[in-house]
């Protein structure tokens, strides 16, 4: 069972990645929150944004895990590393479609949204940790007693505000990112698990016959 959800969760990072990739490329008509900083950062002190994005995501595993280590596993470190590296690498091979500055460009910023829904739903579906930024605003609700979505709105409108005055790439699809996005990733996510489960099923039952 864990072969498969392994499997599936490094293939929704890839997918996730994937769309990140696609919006960085679009970033004149903005990115999410925390893209906005991880670009902002690499904009302003060098490395790589997905050396940032793997920095950002571990200082916040660390925090998650003084506040309440419940939502970070051994999944939790990896999608820090695997989603920064994939970010770095789908970009150098540079064959991604580069902003046109036409009504393209809005085209391909919305499939990238898209995709990052639907790769983030897969990867959560499999149950092997929370990504550093979900696990970190789950920690900071149960300690606070402040709903989730409460949490989410707070913490990403803080990133929003210091990416933005570090110089970071805000526009009005930073804003609707999240329009985008959530309804996709809540689809995919209940889709993906119900299918684990009937997979699971099935294979506890073919083990079964064979024994």
């Amino acid at each position: 069972m864990i072969y498969i959800r392994s499997g599936v969760f490094l293939f929704g990072l890839a997918i996730f990645s994937f769309g990140i990739s696609l919006t960085i490329n679009m970033q004149h008509l903005g990115l999410h929150p925390w893209d906005v900083l991880s670009v902002a950062m690499y904009d302003k002190v060098g490395l790589s944004i997905g050396s940032w994005n793997i920095i950002i995501g571990i200082v916040l595993i660390c925090v998650a895990l003084i506040l309440d280590r419940t939502y970070v596993k051994l999944g939790t470190f990896i999608n820090a590393v695997i989603v920064g590296s994939l970010v770095d690498f789908y970009l150098w091979l540079d064959f991604l479609p580069t902003a046109s500055h036409t009504w393209t460009d809005i085209v391909i910023i919305s499939l990238g949204i898209i995709i990052m829904g639907v790769g983030g739903g897969v990867y959560n579906s499999a149950g092997v940790g929370s990504g550093p930024r979900d696990g970190f605003m789950l920690s900071i609700s149960d300690r606070t007693g402040y709903s989730i979505g409460r949490v989410r709105i707070v913490t990403e409108l803080g990133v929003l505000v210091i990416g933005l005055l570090i110089g970071g790439p805000v526009f009005i699809f930073t804003f609707i990112f999240t329009f985008i996005q959530s309804p996709i990733f809540q689809f995919v996510y209940l889709k993906c698990v119900e299918t684990l489960h009937q997979i699971e099923r099935r294979v506890r039952g073919e083990n079964t016959r064979a024994i």
